[in-house]
């Protein structure tokens, strides 16, 4: 039941009904597509999306920023920087070049190389993933991953899962000029699909990668694995699920 607005007695002002008739014309238009099927393409960030990773980065991360390059942060703070390229997060953190190229690339080696042995007694898809990966297949429906991920992380979670055959098209850091919010991994998935931007659904994880859809011209679905779902309202969002096997999911079939 909508209440009438705040000292406006009982009546709506015309700048309000065009409001609520918007949104629910938007939110229409969001049940019909799912329902007639017209996205063609499912595009999927990794960390945190594909596998419930990002506590492990997390703590990676926060180890070398405050543990051994001294930097004054909090583990909420660290939290907050974890987006985007390498060499952006080291210049957010210590600013424009404190470290070197080289340097940065040496230590982020190594960083990955420690999440990868502490994360792996524990890889897996996020559950109902599996399920998803192969209606999708099954269907016609057609996959690509848009991740800040260098390739070592995407090589690790693809083949120690045996998911590379989903995924006949991969966007990383070294593909594109601008990180998340930017639109251009989405939009290069996309392309390489041969998929236009409203016919995909992208599923992320961060608000900045759900932004990044809304630049696309393209509906996300969030996964609140590593951010609340408060953190993750857009307009480009048709719901939040904490995993893949939310029956809401199951139009998109």
């Amino acid at each position: 039941m909508i209440e009438p607005p705040a000292n406006q007695g009982h009546w709506f002002t015309w700048n309000q009904i065009s409001s609520l008739s918007v949104n629910l014309l938007r939110q229409y238009n969001d049940r019909l597509a799912l329902t007639m099927n017209r996205y063609e393409g499912f595009i999927f960030d990794l960390n945190g999306t594909m596998v419930n990773d990002m506590h492990y980065h997390e703590t990676a991360w926060y180890d070398v920023f405050v543990n051994k390059l001294k930097a004054p942060l909090t583990l909420e703070q660290v939290r907050q920087q974890l987006y985007g390229k390498a060499d952006e997060i080291f210049d957010r953190i210590f600013g424009a070049g404190r470290f070197g190229k080289d340097e940065i690339e040496r230590i982020t080696l190594e960083k990955e190389a420690r999440y990868r042995e502490e994360f792996l007694p524990h890889l897996k898809l996020i559950d109902g993933l599996d399920i998803v990966l192969g209606k999708a297949k099954s269907v016609g429906i057609s996959l690509a991953i848009g991740t800040a991920a260098p390739v070592l992380n995407v090589e690790f979670v693809l083949d120690n899962l045996g998911l590379r055959h989903y995924f006949p098209i991969i966007i990383g850091p070294d593909d594109v000029a601008e990180s998340k919010p930017h639109p251009e991994v989405f939009l290069k998935a996309a392309g390489q699909l041969g998929i236009l931007p409203e016919h995909c659904i992208v599923f992320e994880d961060s608000p900045r990668g759900i932004e990044a859809a809304a630049r696309a011209g393209m509906k996300a679905i969030a996964i609140t694995s590593y951010h609340a779902a408060d953190e993750l309202k857009n307009k480009n969002v048709l719901f939040a699920i904490e995993d893949y096997r939310d029956a809401r999911l199951d139009p998109l079939f």
